[in-house]
């Protein structure tokens, strides 16, 4: 569980500021954002399958077909 101690004096905005940072860092942010949808198991199917395409060609691009 994350969490920020506020110092005395310290504005609001910056320890929402800092909460916010640590829980980016912790990937809580991106999780939230990949379960807000219900996704059908042959979306997710199709979805991996397509960033597998991608990151295939875009290394096959960068490094030719031979390693």
């Amino acid at each position: 569980m994350n969490g920020v101690i506020v110092q005395d004096g310290e504005p609001f905005e910056k320890a929402l500021k800092r909460f916010t940072k640590t829980c980016e860092r912790a990937g809580i942010l991106s999780d939230v954002k990949k379960y807000r949808h219900f996704e059908k198991p042959s979306e997710e199917k199709k979805r991996k399958l397509n960033t597998a395409k991608r990151k295939r060609l875009r290394e096959e691009k960068r490094f030719g077909y031979y390693r």
